[in-house]
């Protein structure tokens, strides 16, 4: 064993048949959000060049299309080999970004490429994610997912960084359209360690090592499982995942509001788009610094002592405070 392997050891419970597969998982998603967190601000910036007072109407527009897109896609991951499916459906949304890339380059249609542009990336980051968690639920049992999906989230936390970082530095420098072709190189990326993951799944498939990633718990060739009426009467039946599936949507509820508010004080600031991009970036930069710090610092302790109840209380309760310290000053830094 290495010594970047025997480090790794110490930082997360990895046994040595894992590592491979365990550090192409962190890869994957670091590269994935920092693919989104890249287009993030510029999906921002599209909603306040589509008109503030549309935002409403691309929230309720962005409802209908998710609404449409999830059976769309529980049937397809269902049936599609993932070995096929993961790399096209990411090789889609590459072709998809070039597409703006052009409209927004050429200055074709601005105002109705806007808001489409905000309305894709919300079905976008629906089935990037989605994709990412349920290969992932396959791929290793319930015992290596509580042992090592925690360092995989790591990954995405830390693309979550480098995505908002890449666009402060370069979106006033090269303007925000170039920075999707940023976002489909990265996203690409992604499609390269999904490759390799699969790859490493296969070696443990035929090593048969039962101390690594499972190859039972599905094979490359099959679909990713599940359907959204399956999802959907898990749900049903489920007073607890109801009540999660309940706090998740006045959670959202509350972040539109948010969300409307900050548009409009980032548009009050600047007409520049290069800028408000920036401007938004540095936003998600802030955001994502501060969730990790809470994570590390403050869920953990509160977990601990009062349970997962509370913890989850204290979401709802930073969102009142925030609600309450923009109606005393309404600024951005609030």
């Amino acid at each position: 064993m290495s010594a970047a392997q025997s480090l790794l050891t110490r930082i997360v419970a990895v046994r040595p048949g894992e590592i491979r597969a365990l550090l192409w998982s962190f890869a994957y998603f670091f590269f994935l959000l920092a693919a989104y967190y890249v287009l993030r601000p510029v999906r921002d910036e599209m909603g306040i060049a589509g008109g503030i007072r549309n935002l409403p109407w691309l929230f309720t527009a962005t409802f209908f299309v998710m609404l449409a897109a999830v059976p769309v896609f529980g049937a397809i991951v269902a049936r599609v080999p993932r070995r096929r499916f993961i790399p096209l459906v990411y090789h889609f949304f590459a072709v998809n970004i070039l597409i703006f890339w052009v409209l927004l380059t050429f200055k074709i249609a601005m105002a109705d490429t806007a808001r489409v542009f905000f309305v894709w990336i919300s079905v976008f980051n629906l089935f990037a994610v989605s994709v990412f968690w349920s290969f992932m639920a396959d791929l290793y049992q319930s015992e290596q997912g509580k042992r090592l999906f925690g360092f995989i989230a790591a990954g995405g936390s830390a693309g979550a960084l480098l995505g908002p970082l890449i666009a402060v530095g370069l979106a006033e420098a090269v303007g925000r359209a170039n920075l999707l072709l940023i976002a489909a190189l990265l996203l690409e990326i992604a499609v390269l360690c999904v490759m390799r993951l699969e790859t490493a799944a296969t070696a443990f498939k035929k090593n048969g090592d039962a101390a690594s990633v499972s190859p039972s718990a599905a094979p490359h060739d099959a679909g990713l499982g599940g359907s959204w009426i399956a999802g959907l009467m898990m749900v049903l039946r489920s007073p607890y995942l109801a009540g999660i599936a309940l706090w998740v949507a006045l959670l959202s509820l509350a972040g539109t509001f948010l969300y409307f508010q900050q548009a409009n004080i980032v548009a009050a600031l600047s007409d520049d788009p290069n800028r408000r991009t920036a401007i938004f970036a540095r936003i998600d930069l802030a955001v994502s610094l501060l969730t990790i710090i809470v994570q590390f610092v403050i869920t953990g302790k509160i977990i601990r002592r009062f349970g997962a109840g509370p913890a989850a209380a204290f979401l709802p309760f930073v969102f009142a405070l925030g609600f309450l310290a923009l109606a005393l000053t309404p600024m951005l830094w609030v």
